[in-house]
């Protein structure tokens, strides 16, 4: 087969594969966009079950490490969308542990 023919076949194939490549990464961005969406809606869920918490019980939920660790997760996937391309940063490790 001639050359023209596998330049104008790459092209083809090319510009076929773009669009998929590129649809991934905006699915992506779609998707974490969303999740920082429902971290937001289970913040009003916090709020509401510490409203609700036994202020005199000997182990409590601590609310406020919780959110702390919600909000550096949110922050974590903003940054990232905000400039996808830079390198990794580190953050502190989360909490994890919420009694007290």
């Amino acid at each position: 087969m001639s050359r023209h023919f596998w330049q104008i076949s790459s092209l083809i194939i090319g510009l076929f594969i773009a669009p998929a490549m590129y649809a991934d990464v905006n699915g992506e961005r779609e998707v974490l966009a969303r999740i920082i969406h429902e971290l937001q809606a289970v913040e009003s869920l916090i709020d509401k079950a510490q409203a609700q918490a036994d202020k005199d019980s000997r182990v409590r939920f601590e609310y406020r490490w919780l959110s702390q660790d919600l909000h550096q997760i949110k922050d974590g996937i903003q940054s990232h969308l905000n400039s996808p391309r830079e390198q990794p940063r580190s953050f502190p490790p989360l909490r994890g542990d919420y009694r007290r």
